[in-house]
């Protein structure tokens, strides 16, 4: 059975966090409410999120603050966030929000299917990177402990090109969705979008070759949460 993904929804109006729940609904995961960003840093404290919707305007700590928080932790700096905004003063106020670690910022009222289609992108993403860690912690155990003779060493050998096929085909993936970006947008978000997938594909993947004979011993595998 396949674990359902979490987004994190932050915004202190409660008919927001019902609106954003009607529209994301579709995708099937679980959606977590914040209504501060107090709230969202402490529910981030304890669980792993696919991606963060962020409210930018909130009394007390906004979310551009809340932003930094959350970029300054290295358990969730990686994940990442869309800003909503019901203002909107310029480039220089949307900077801001990618200059604060955002991978997108969208204006209210935004078109529903669009935040949507955005959200699941990095759902999708989230959940093809947990299946090739757990993969690739599995293959790790069963080498360590591979001195049983030439038999087994090929059959990790196996399996280790099996999960390389299959990494391989997430990076087929993430260069056509890159090149779908291209091609439909060339805004900051896009570009943004794109270099996220590229760093956490290029994480993995320098994480399966030290997994490679000759390599001395796989290294640990690093989050991409």
């Amino acid at each position: 059975m396949v674990q359902k993904a979490k987004i994190l929804l932050v915004d202190d109006r409660p008919e927001n966090l019902l609106a954003l729940e009607a529209i994301l609904s579709a995708l099937d995961q679980t959606l977590v409410r914040a209504s501060s960003g107090e709230e969202a840093l402490k529910a981030l404290l304890t669980d792993d999120f696919a991606v963060i919707l962020l409210d930018v305007q909130m009394p007390g700590m906004d979310g551009f603050e809340t932003a930094a928080h959350i970029k300054r932790r290295e358990r969730t700096r990686d994940i990442p966030i869309i800003f909503l905004t019901a203002i909107n003063h310029g480039p220089h106020h949307t900077f801001r929000g990618y200059a604060a670690g955002a991978v997108d910022y969208i204006s209210k009222p935004f078109d529903p299917w669009v935040l949507r289609a955005k959200v699941s992108v990095f759902v999708e993403l989230y959940m093809k990177n947990c299946q090739l860690r757990e993969q690739a912690a599995l293959l790790r155990l069963q080498l360590e402990g591979d001195e049983k003779g030439a038999g087994e060493q090929q059959e990790s050998a196996g399996l280790l090109a099996e999960l390389s096929a299959r990494l391989a085909a997430v990076e087929e993936q993430a260069e056509a969705l890159s090149k779908q970006l291209n091609d439909e947008s060339t805004d900051a978000a896009a570009v943004a979008t794109a270099a996220h997938l590229e760093r956490k594909l290029t994480g993995l993947r320098r994480a399966l070759d030290a997994l490679e004979p000759g390599t001395g011993g796989a290294s640990p595998v690093p989050s991409q949460n």
